[in-house]
């Protein structure tokens, strides 16, 4: 049901009410009034008559005729007189006021009360009966219903008339602002609602334009975020092949160092020592020689030292854990000072990816820690469950710098692209009493 509707219906329906309590209490009202006339005027005209009749009561009735005829109408009362044959010989004239009409049988029923009839006998047998009569009353109640009936439905009609109206005029902003929804839950949002009559309606057109801007931009803010996640995303993808690529790359680059370029430097080495042994100690040659075969000795180490940096050829022959064993073996053999230790428990298959970045955590952890934090002891973790492998570095060094997270930490930073291209995350802190604790979440699954 539509609030003009439901509006309207209440409104009538009091004034109904409003009528129709109107119309009962004109009923009760005329009918004390009524009542209370007819009952004091019985009592005077029976009081007054009773006494008069004693004066006339002789066997001749023309004295007691001459006196009534005399006497008229005596108010609300019919005064009827019969003879000793029960001819009626005398009756009281009409009542002149509002003579021809009288009040419907139904109201008058409702109105006039039960009056008694008093009788009084004559000496000759004659009788003279005193009868209430309301009908003027009872019309005059009937004249005021019906005046009442008709302003009351007069108001009545102007009333639901002007309700009709003035509601309609209330509400008439609210298809506007229904279209106004309805446009905004098709999508548009860049529907503007006009200025709208009324307070109440103007105050929602307001709070509807300020939501409709909210949520265009709220939409536009979801639709940049949508495009920067799938940028981001994408970013990810060509990073991660960018980074699969590299990884390839290396591998290719340090097996070239280790087949290659070192079989070409050891026979480099070999010839200048065959050379050196050919000549005499004390000559230029051998000298020369001599230095051919330094310089390419420390060529093969230098080499030797950056194939690990590039991919570690161990990982393809031997597998993660003998090559994180040898790793960290080859620094501790470096730095005897620092006390170094290797925990893991690794599944048999982990995954090109997931193997490649369990490394690369390790190996920048270790070469920061043992560079920057200069630690007595460092702790190296690797363990796995079902859906992901936990790697933690941990050391005793003097911890982080307070500009650690500054840009230009490329090494951090790459690791931690690597993680979130897996899906991993990536944590780096002090710990108490000092040193520094880095963990690594790298999940298993599409990434192994």
């Amino acid at each position: 049901m539509k609030l003009r509707t439901h509006v309207n219906l209440i409104v009538a329906s009091l004034s109904a009410a409003f009528v129709i309590l109107a119309a009962w209490l004109q009923f009760d009202g005329t009918r004390r009034a009524v009542g209370e006339e007819i009952a004091g005027a019985n009592v005077v005209a029976t009081q007054l008559l009773s006494r008069i009749l004693i004066s006339y009561d002789q066997h001749d009735d023309e004295a007691l005729l001459i006196f009534l005829q005399h006497l008229g109408r005596v108010r609300a009362h019919e005064i009827t007189v019969r003879n000793a044959e029960q001819k009626v010989i005398y009756e009281s004239p009409p009542s002149p006021y509002k003579a021809g009409r009288e009040a419907p049988a139904w109201y008058a029923s409702i109105i006039l009360p039960t009056t008694p009839v008093h009788i009084f006998p004559l000496a000759n047998g004659s009788e003279v009966r005193i009868e209430a009569n309301a009908s003027r009353a009872i019309l005059d109640g009937w004249d005021d219903f019906k005046h009442l009936m008709l302003v009351g439905g007069i108001a009545f009609a102007v009333l639901n008339a002007a309700v009709f109206w003035l509601v309609g005029r209330a509400v008439a902003p609210w298809p506007v602002i229904v279209d106004g929804l309805s446009r905004i839950e098709q999508g548009d949002l860049r529907h503007r609602l006009p200025e709208l009559k009324g307070y109440e309606a103007n105050m929602i057109g307001s709070t509807f334009n300020r939501m409709a801007v909210s949520l265009e931009e709220k939409l536009l803010s979801d639709r940049k975020a949508v495009e920067a996640e799938q940028r981001l995303q994408q970013r990810r993808e060509l990073d991660q092949l960018i980074e699969q690529r590299l990884d390839e790359e290396r591998r290719v680059i340090a097996r070239e160092l280790h087949d290659e370029f070192a079989q070409s430097v050891t026979a480099i080495r070999s010839f200048a020592v065959v050379i050196a042994n050919q000549h005499p100690a004390e000559s230029q040659t051998a000298e020369v020689a001599r230095l051919i075969s330094s310089e390419a000795a420390q060529l093969y180490d230098a080499m030797h030292g950056l194939i690990p940096r590039l991919a570690p050829l161990t990982l393809d022959t031997f597998g993660l854990a003998e090559t994180l064993d040898g790793f960290i073996k080859q620094w501790q053999s470096r730095h005897p000072a620092i006390r170094f230790s290797l925990h893991f428990a690794l599944p048999t298959e982990l995954g090109t990816s997931a193997t490649i970045a369990v490394y690369r955590v390790v190996q920048e952890a270790v070469i920061n820690a043992v560079r920057h934090a200069r630690p007595t002891q460092v702790e190296v973790s690797v363990v796995h469950s079902d859906s992901h492998v936990r790697v933690r570095v941990t050391d005793n060094g003097i911890g982080l710098p307070e500009d650690w997270s500054r840009p230009g930490h490329f090494g951090l930073r790459g690791l931690q692209e690597r993680m979130a291209m897996l899906g991993g995350t990536l944590t780096l802190k002090n710990h108490e009493p000092h040193g520094v604790d880095l963990t690594a979440e790298i999940p298993l699954g599409e990434h192994a």
